[in-house]
């Protein structure tokens, strides 16, 4: 069990940093509205490998049976260590080459509610 949840553990967490990696140095040309469809696009990909690891245990080690439970334990060790990748991934982007995003996303959302009419204490 430990071999195929950490292959697609990884995987799935290497296809999550690659979307963030790709998608960041065009932010400012996209968009942080289309960044964030590019993103979650990337991360509902990268967590369909959640699916197949789990197919791949039954196959592999189940012999074409597995129950809820166990089903259940592979599935969220996949996205846990998928997840650790995600942050490790984002912590490196954000400390080493955007450390001004946060204050460009206040922004964004600022200008996003002044032009849909909200008031100043919205």
């Amino acid at each position: 069990m430990k071999r195929i949840v950490l292959v697609f553990g990884l995987i799935s967490g290497a296809l999550m940093a690659l979307f963030m990696f790709a998608t960041m140095p065009f932010i400012d040309k996209i968009g942080l509205d289309r960044g964030y469809v590019v993103g979650y696009t990337g991360m509902v990909l990268a967590f369909i490998l959640i699916f197949f690891g789990i197919r791949s245990y039954r196959e592999n080690v189940g012999g074409g049976t597995i129950t809820f439970g166990r089903a259940f334990v592979v599935g969220i060790l996949i996205a846990l260590i998928s997840s650790i990748c995600y942050v490790i991934a984002w912590q490196i982007l954000f400390y080493g080459f955007m450390p001004d995003f946060f204050d460009k996303y206040a922004a964004h959302e600022i200008t996003k509610a002044r032009a849909s009419g909200a008031t100043p204490e919205k």
